[in-house]
């Protein structure tokens, strides 16, 4: 969470090049992974986690709630939810 509007904008934009930490870029880089194809997690994905200072408990956390997201946007995709 945060009010910082051009930070928000700028993760909008591309969280690549905003200014996050390097442990934020690599969850986030997780993430996006997960999100496009969650089959293509290796374990090395989840070393990067860890070397970038998140135990366990963490990476559960970032996964389900990255999980929760995504299924929550595909079924209110495959019902039109928002559309006209």
């Amino acid at each position: 969470m945060t009010l910082d509007k051009e930070l928000v904008e700028a993760l909008a934009k591309d969280y690549t090049t905003a200014p996050i930490s390097a442990r934020d870029r690599v969850m986030l880089d997780y993430v996006v992974k997960l999100t496009k194809d969650a089959t293509k997690v290796l374990k090395d994905d989840i070393d990067g986690l860890r070397a970038a200072g998140f135990d366990d408990r963490g990476i559960l956390q970032i996964t389900l709630i990255a999980s929760w997201f995504n299924f929550i946007n595909r079924v209110a995709d495959a019902l039109g939810v928002g559309r006209e």
